[in-house]
């Protein structure tokens, strides 16, 4: 093992000497003397980067627009499956060929095309995709990025460390803690060779019933999204990763998910000002790197009913023009529905570049894509000028970001940097001033060792976002065993049948009170009757929302409710300090939570929460 690594450490080294003299990269501007403190590109870098792209030719510039997927855990050697995968989709066998055949300037990572199996597995796959590119006749490193959002959105999983996701931050309310998560988090992804995170959420969830976003918001009010958005941006590229901050102009106020429906936005222009574009102000202000469109119409801005991925009214009109934003802009994924509704896979690449995006984010037939560009290219529908203005923003992005320098790593930085001890404690401590109490009748709370000594946990077990850590039910109770309790777990799912609510309450009837984790529950969901039937054994009920905060107004007779705005173990774990009165509650909702009965009424308002 050790040997493979110099060679591989070798083989870098001498294709990055490669990739930083084809950008004509001087030693003493280029030295990155650490991570997140990459040099600012001046006009010589500038310079540089115009004599790089007068030496690609078309079909190089056009690639270099597009994030691509690719299947497998290594760049060249990928498991047979994945092989036949990225043969059927792309028309590759693995990640070096989709280079080779594309010039494509950025490679996205997702656990489920198994990119993402471990620390050292992701680096290794990283320096593979770029030694890849440095072996282009016009070398160009690739800029490897993902969506690691923390919460309830994360591709990569333990042992990195994993931080509360946006809500959970948000209900903490501190700006710095929003920042450190995003500088600690950023320094991991660029230990393993990732340097854009399309993170934070910038959506301002106003609209409790958006079936999307939720809790990846940091909450409800503009100004304290913006000002949570603004600490994560600095953090993140601080960290070393670019930042993006999502999804313009804003996906906040829908009840239709983009992924597999075109949502709109019915906000006045007076209205989108006030709720929607704060936190992209503040991002922009904080120096973002990129910012991801949605797909959602915004009648008020482009009446023509085109989603604002395609919408020049809105992304230059708006976002270039009004708002000054100069970074490069990225589509959301062009394999989502609501892209695809109005025009066909070959019309939408063009469409977003024509309406002022840089990248193309994922298309679902790449091929298409790209010789659709090109053609558009071809016969002057996109001219060249424009190609190289998109082309030199994604390139000053990966001045910045330290690719032209050494875009690779080492395992050495991955066993450093990823997932330390001290990183591991300051998610800790960060995720003890997120738990919400929001109900605590007659003082449920604290439970006692001594009154309640064994406890029972039943409820939801979604599985882990990054596929590490959980299930929920199990977490929690071992989490509260540590804490000098006799916990037991009961998984009883997201729509409990009758024997299972059955088989726990006879379990109930044997300990001394109930931990529940309810998931998103409505109207008609069977966790309202198994808490109802938990309820009728007369023993203390604990509920713990562990997705959105807004189960407790569908939820008659709870006397004890918090919630811990995700079922990730680091929040989990943080809930139960607090259940067991280890931890003070000090989470505060970012979001109102609604009355089930008169909806336009507040059962609990922005800024509810209880302590001991």
């Amino acid at each position: 093992m050790h040997s493979r690594r110099t060679v591989l450490t070798t083989a870098a080294a001498t294709a990055a000497a490669a990739a930083a003299a084809a950008a004509g990269s001087g030693a003493a501007h280029a030295a990155v003397s650490a991570v997140g403190r990459q040099p600012v590109p001046d006009s010589a870098a500038r310079d540089r980067l115009r004599r790089l792209i007068a030496r690609m030719s078309p079909e190089e510039k056009v690639g270099q627009l597009f994030v691509m997927r690719v299947y497998g855990h290594s760049a060249t050697d990928p498991d047979p499956a994945d092989v036949a995968a990225n043969q059927k989709e792309i028309g590759v066998s693995n990640a070096a060929e989709l280079v080779a055949a594309y010039h494509v300037g950025g490679i996205i990572y997702f656990g489920w095309a198994h990119n993402t199996r471990d620390p050292h597995q992701i680096a290794d796959l990283s320096n593979g995709i770029q030694q890849a590119a440095a072996a282009q006749r016009v070398p160009v490193p690739v800029l490897i990025s993902t969506d690691q959002e923390h919460g309830i959105v994360a591709r990569v999983g333990a042992p990195a460390t994993l931080f509360p996701g946006a809500m959970a931050l948000g209900a903490g309310g501190s700006r710095d803690d929003a920042r450190t998560a995003g500088r600690l988090a950023g320094q991991e992804l660029f230990a393993m060779g990732i340097r854009q995170d399309y993170a934070p959420d910038a959506d301002v969830n106003v609209n409790p019933a958006n079936p999307v976003i939720g809790v990846r918001s940091f909450g409800a009010d503009p100004q304290a999204v913006a000002r949570m958005v603004g600490g994560q941006v600095k953090g993140y590229q601080e960290g070393g990763v670019a930042a993006c901050a999502k999804h313009f102009p804003g996906h906040g106020d829908t009840d239709t998910d983009s992924h597999v429906g075109l949502p709109y936005i019915h906000h006045s222009a007076e209205e989108w000002e006030r709720l929607d574009a704060p936190p992209f102000k503040a991002a922009i202000a904080a120096g973002i790197d990129s910012i991801m469109t949605a797909h959602i119409v915004v009648p008020a801005f482009d009446p023509s009913g085109d989603p604002a991925t395609l919408s020049r009214p809105i992304l230059t009109g708006i976002l270039r023009r009004r708002l000054g934003y100069d970074g490069v802009v990225v589509t959301d994924s062009l394999g989502m529905e609501g892209v695809r509704v109005k025009y066909g896979d070959a019309r939408v690449p063009v469409l977003a570049l024509k309406a002022g995006a840089d990248q193309l984010l994922n298309p679902p037939d790449l091929a298409l894509a790209h010789s659709a560009v090109l053609r558009a290219l071809e016969e002057g529908e996109l001219t060249e000028r424009e190609i190289d203005v998109k082309l030199m923003r994604i390139l000053l992005l990966k001045e910045r970001r330290g690719l032209f320098t050494d875009p690779y790593t080492t395992h050495e930085a991955v066993d450093r940097i990823v997932g330390t001890d001290e990183h591991l404690a300051a998610a800790d401590r960060i995720a003890d001033r997120t738990t919400t109490l929001l109900r605590n009748d007659g003082g449920v709370l604290p439970l006692s060792r001594r009154r309640e000594r064994r406890v029972l946990v039943v409820g939801a077990d979604p599985a882990a976002p990054s596929g590490t850590g959980g299930p929920p039910t199990t977490v929690l109770a071992r989490a509260l065993t540590e804490l000098g309790f006799t916990a037991t777990a009961l998984s009883t799912g997201m729509a409990p049948s009758q024997q299972r609510i059955d088989q726990a309450v006879a379990a109930l009837r044997e300990r001394d009170a109930v931990v529940v984790a309810t998931y998103n529950v409505t109207a008609d969901s069977a966790q309202r009757k198994l808490v109802g039937a938990l309820l009728g054994t007369g023993r203390p009920v604990v509920q713990l929302a562990v997705r959105n905060p807004y189960d407790i107004a569908q939820l008659d007779g709870v006397e004890a409710a918090l919630a811990s705005y995700s079922w990730t173990d680091v929040e989990l774990r943080a809930a139960a300090r607090v259940i067991a009165g280890r931890r003070n509650p000090v989470g505060r909702l970012p979001v109102a939570i609604m009355r089930a009965d008169t909806p336009t009424t507040a059962l609990y308002r922005i800024g509810h929460g209880l302590s001991y």
